[in-house]
């Protein structure tokens, strides 16, 4: 039985891996031959498609910048391409899981194998795709690459229930997350004009363009975080020693990527009203808890804030170049005050004898 499991996840491990590298491969060819390299030879798109493959998998690279070879690094990584993974290990998952006769009842043992043939899998493709110039970071790849199978796997089967305080905390980092997509969505339709001017600069082409559209929406939770940040008086930064928020404006040098285009031109203390809608939500979250046990608030701020520590690291990083070493969040003030803000709703429905209305 255990011979049956090991062979069944290790093959359906491989068609997850292969079910994302292999368009990849092939999108990268097309993107290699329509670009008329002369130089270039076929291995050169192949191992593109396997940087392409690990980034989505938030696997940090290493750099050589060249032709001087200035060592660099890019660890600020698209979040919104997690999903492709995601769905490419449910779908393999739940292949194994057929093979298996179907049985939903102990997928614990399934679940861990398969994560780890992942695992290793992803281990391979980053300690063999390494250039001169690029150079992943392995021992990440088979950590990311297993706590992503395993994230994904974890819901496939019966009787897998959450707490309230996690279903609470869910609840309040979803709303978070949308209040940020709404904040950028009105800064980048207000400056859209701009964001048309970089992409004409760009000049990507029409196969070019497509790519730069997934490249721009798969980077958009990114963005949202950041503009969350921004209205919570926290800022973000855009490079090596710079700060946006809305009591700051120290920028340099910029991307030429169109999400830019909603960057703020200047510093205007009036968007810390936006925090308000931040306190609302943490009285939202009191007005569920109203009724529960007190612990069951307060367990689910403790949750919210170490989410919003989790997505803060994985929405920031280096962008290549010294430059830009700093893009995103700072992790602890965007917890620090995000989490204070929300605190303020959840203490005041709590405890403003005002407020009590809601539990009438």
């Amino acid at each position: 039985m255990v011979q049956r499991v090991l062979a069944v996840t290790f093959a359906q491990s491989l068609r997850s891996a292969g079910i994302l590298l292999l368009p990849l491969a092939f999108i990268t060819l097309i993107a290699w031959a329509t670009a008329g390299s002369t130089t270039g030879t076929t291995s050169d798109p192949i191992r593109a498609a396997m940087w392409i493959w690990l980034a989505a998998h938030h696997v940090h690279f290493d750099l050589s910048l060249s032709p001087s070879g200035v060592a660099g690094s890019l660890t600020y990584l698209p979040l919104g391409a997690l999903i492709f993974p995601a769905l490419a290990l449910r779908s393999g998952f739940k292949r194994a899981v057929i093979k298996l006769d179907g049985d939903y009842s102990n997928l614990t043992g399934a679940r861990l194998f398969f994560s780890l043939f992942y695992a290793i899998t992803a281990f391979f493709i980053a300690f063999f795709s390494g250039s001169d110039g690029v150079r992943p970071v392995w021992p990440l790849a088979a950590i990311f690459a297993f706590l992503i199978a395993f994230a994904s796997t974890f819901l496939i089967g019966r009787g897998v229930q959450f707490s309230l305080p996690v279903i609470f905390a869910f609840r309040v980092v979803a709303l978070l997350l949308s209040l940020g997509f709404a904040i950028f969505a009105i800064a980048f339709f207000r400056n859209f004009d701009q964001g048309v001017l970089i992409t004409t600069v760009l000049a990507p082409g029409i196969f070019g363009s497509i790519l730069l559209l997934i490249l721009n929406i798969v980077y958009l939770p990114n963005v949202a975080i950041a503009a969350l940040s921004y209205i919570s008086g926290a800022g973000f930064a855009v490079g090596a020693d710079t700060q946006l928020s809305p009591l700051t404006q120290e920028i340099g040098q910029i991307p030429a990527l169109p999400l830019l285009a909603a960057l703020p031109v200047e510093s205007n203390m009036y968007f810390l009203l936006f925090s308000l809608l931040i306190i609302a939500i943490g009285i939202l979250l009191g007005y569920w808890t109203i009724s529960l046990p007190e612990k069951t608030a307060w367990q689910s701020i403790l949750l919210v804030i170490i989410m919003l520590g989790l997505l803060g690291y994985f929405a920031s990083g280096s962008l290549i170049t010294s430059a830009m070493g700093a893009v995103g969040v700072s992790i602890w003030k965007f917890q620090l005050a995000v989490g204070l803000e929300l605190l303020i709703g959840l203490t005041a429905i709590k405890f403003i004898p005002r407020l009590r209305i809601f539990n009438r």
